[in-house]
């Protein structure tokens, strides 16, 4: 995709399955979120019932709050400035990256 700026990344804490949107906005997260939950449910027969995220605008917002509690899904949210309590996350950032660098190069 060309023209994209954000990234939304989806780990299962379980599986360490991964799954990667591309976005020119962050506006388009909660899009994202919703088309995974649905994709999840049909492709997998189950329902995700907890997600954990930082606490960025695309995550803490009317719309996306309104997309969980119809859903039953808790949202979890780290504290500010803890990446740590993220890690999953971080470190699958780390390896896209690497991998995208590497393939910058070739």
């Amino acid at each position: 995709m060309t023209n994209t700026s954000y990234m939304l990344t989806i780990v299962d804490d379980y599986t360490r399955a991964t799954w990667i949107y591309l976005m020119r906005y962050k506006a388009e997260t909660v899009i994202n979120v919703r088309d995974f939950l649905r994709m999840v449910e049909v492709q997998f027969g189950v329902k995700v019932k907890q997600i954990r995220t930082d606490n960025g605008g695309e995550f803490v917002n009317k719309e996306m709050e309104m997309l969980l509690n119809d859903n039953g899904i808790i949202h979890q949210r780290t504290c500010s400035y803890t990446p740590q309590q993220n890690g999953v996350v971080e470190r699958k950032h780390r390896s896209i990256l690497e991998v995208a660098r590497s393939l910058a190069f070739q």
